[in-house]
C-alpha cells in the first residue's frame, strides 16, 4: 500500500471515528441530559443553564476541530491524488 494512501485512510477512520463520538456525546446530553447536567452542575457549582451553555460550546467546538483536522487533510489528500 502507498504511504500516501495508508495516510488519506488513516486521516479517512478519524473523521469517521471523531464524528461517531460526537454524535455520541449529542446523544447522551440530549437523552440523559437532566442527571448529567444536575451532576456537572454539583461538581463544578454552575446552573444547569450555564452547563447547557458550555455542552453546546463543547460540542461546536469538537465539530470545527473535526472538520480542520480530519476532514480537511482528508480531501486535501483526495485532492492532491
Amino acid at each position: 500500500m502507498d504511504s500516501m494512501q495508508t495516510v488519506r485512510a488513516v486521516f479517512a477512520w478519524c473523521t469517521v471515528l471523531n464524528f461517531g463520538v460526537l454524535i455520541f456525546a449529542g446523544l447522551a446530553v440530549i437523552l440523559a441530559g437532566g442527571p448529567i447536567k444536575r451532576l456537572h452542575a454539583k461538581i463544578f457549582g454552575l446552573s444547569e443553564e450555564n452547563i447547557s451553555r458550555a455542552y453546546f460550546q463543547f460540542l461546536a467546538q469538537y465539530e470545527i476541530a473535526i472538520l480542520v483536522f480530519n476532514l480537511a487533510p482528508y480531501l486535501a489528500l483526495r485532492i492532491v491524488e
